[in-house]
């Protein structure tokens, strides 16, 4: 469901802008239809009272949970399941955040991900992007969303944008707490500085992972030809622009990007740039080659980055202790498993 498609279906039973936004603020943000003074039976339209018990039902089971796996951090990985018997992950992170999936696969192939090695199986809906809100606000209270889980936003963009702006208005999320994340797509650009005044205007994340441009062929190997200069440069006057700072992430892999000259290269694109690099260290995956690098190894990277004039951030991802890198609790809840594909 796209929630074009429900404000249409809402004003056919009736509903006025008003009524519109009340049944789908209460959706977002996992209300009660009965709170307050305004009930439903002296608020809303006979025809959309007598739906709306049909309709709570559809909507929640847009995105309902398969399971919940707890990490000692306080976030917990979710499997969500969708309507058409596919699967996607959405997390609760500490800190009253949420991440969620914008496609079930992705098509760019990173790799170091699980999503990724089994391509790109179907876009998701604008509404199943709100449902993984409207799923976890059921469970904990969430105050940003990070477009970071299953997929690639820039390949949904329509869909993406569209979840954006609802979060962003009647989902009373902060706009610079909503966050895009992509691996650089000219669209991407394009689309962010078109956006008008009275638009949600997302913070931006751009996955960076390496200051070589050769090197991110190889690990991005379907991603936009986007050298990481250029790719900077596109940042940095989305920034300018939008007065969020973009943050840069850098998965870090043993070996393969946390050298000398990776250091190098990333004091030469970033410092004195309006931004945040997030070091994340890698996620072990079994059966990839790729490696995390030990926590002391990745601490100091961090600090002398910071020495630099870099504004370094060591993350750690979320739910590491219940081996919650993305796309691995689909996969082994797929295994064995047939799922029907729906063309995107």
């Amino acid at each position: 469901m796209h929630i074009d498609t429900l404000r249409q279906r809402l004003r056919a039973l009736g509903a006025l802008p008003k009524h519109e936004q009340r049944v789908l603020r209460d959706w977002v943000q996992a209300l009660p239809h009965d709170r307050g003074r305004r009930r439903p039976e002296h608020f809303l339209p006979l025809a959309l009272r007598e739906a709306l018990p049909a309709l709570d039902a559809e909507l929640q089971g847009l995105a309902r949970l398969i399971s919940e796996h707890p990490g000692e951090d306080g976030s917990a990985r979710l499997l969500v399941g969708l309507a058409d018997g596919q699967t996607v992950e959405s997390v609760l992170l500490p800190r009253e955040g949420l991440c969620v999936s914008s496609q079930v696969g992705c098509a760019v192939g990173c790799q170091f991900c699980m999503t990724g090695r089994e391509g790109l199986i179907r876009q998701l809906s604008s509404g199943e992007i709100v449902a993984q809100l409207a799923l976890a606000r059921r469970l904990r209270p969430v105050k940003k969303v990070v477009f970071m889980g299953m997929g690639e936003p820039a390949h949904n963009l329509d869909n993406v944008l569209e979840a954006i702006e609802l979060m962003g208005t009647v989902g009373n999320i902060g706009h610079k707490n909503l966050v895009f994340s992509t691996v650089g797509d000219p669209r991407v650009f394009e689309r962010l500085h078109a956006l008008g005044p009275d638009e949600v205007k997302p913070a931006l994340a751009l996955s960076l992972h390496t200051s070589k441009a050769a090197l991110r062929e190889q690990l991005l190997p379907r991603a936009p030809r986007i050298a990481p200069d250029e790719l900077v440069e596109a940042g940095e006057a989305y920034a300018r622009a939008s007065g969020y700072p973009i943050q840069y992430q850098w998965t870090l892999l043993d070996g393969v990007n946390d050298g000398e000259d990776e250091l190098d290269g990333i004091v030469r694109l970033l410092k004195g740039r309006y931004a945040i690099l997030n070091m994340i260290p890698y996620n072990t995956i079994p059966d990839l080659a790729f490696r995390r690098p030990s926590w002391d190894k990745a601490r100091e990277i961090a600090r002398r980055l910071h020495q630099r004039g870099v504004l370094t951030k060591l993350r750690d991802s979320a739910g590491q202790d219940v081996d919650g890198g993305c796309g691995q609790l689909r996969a082994r809840e797929a295994k064995g498993r047939s799922i029907p594909i729906r063309a995107a």
